[in-house]
């Protein structure tokens, strides 16, 4: 492997464990994000496009910024998931879409499950949808740029 493979690599790895923590601090400890509240009750959404729906259908009371925040937010937080995971490690799973896109929704339900375990946050499918599609939008900008710049 090449000086600059290796470097390329350990810069993938530190920029994974440092969006991992981003991930993890927003996902359950962010003020901003009304993750430091937590319920008395179990809440979830097992409907898809329920909430999706909820934001359109009422976006004069929420506002344009929540639809945005809500939708965009899971879908541009899950990307870099995708984006790096095929570029820091050998295995063959995380080499090809399908493995990429399993991984990111194993990672996904994992963060929704404990959500709704510790009552921060809710489980919602809307978010495992949404975070799974933006694993995979990562994971197809990861091959255009990998593409674009090898040849």
């Amino acid at each position: 492997m090449t000086k600059r493979k290796k470097r390329v690599k350990y810069l993938g790895r530190l920029f994974f464990v440092l969006y991992i923590l981003c991930a993890v601090y927003f996902l359950f400890f962010s003020d901003s994000m009304d993750r430091t509240m937590v319920s008395r009750e179990y809440r979830y959404n097992l409907r898809p496009f329920f909430e999706i729906r909820r934001f359109v259908n009422n976006i004069d009371q929420v506002g344009i910024k929540s639809l945005l925040i809500n939708v965009g937010g899971n879908i541009v937080c899950f990307m870099p998931f995708g984006y790096l995971l095929p570029t820091i490690t050998k295995h063959k799973i995380v080499k090809n879409i399908f493995g990429v896109v399993l991984l990111t929704f194993l990672f996904s339900l994992s963060v929704e499950t404990i959500q709704l375990v510790t009552k921060v946050g809710a489980f919602d499918v809307d978010d495992l949808m949404l975070n799974t599609f933006g694993g995979f939008l990562g994971y197809i900008f990861m091959r255009f740029t990998i593409h674009k710049y090898t040849v």
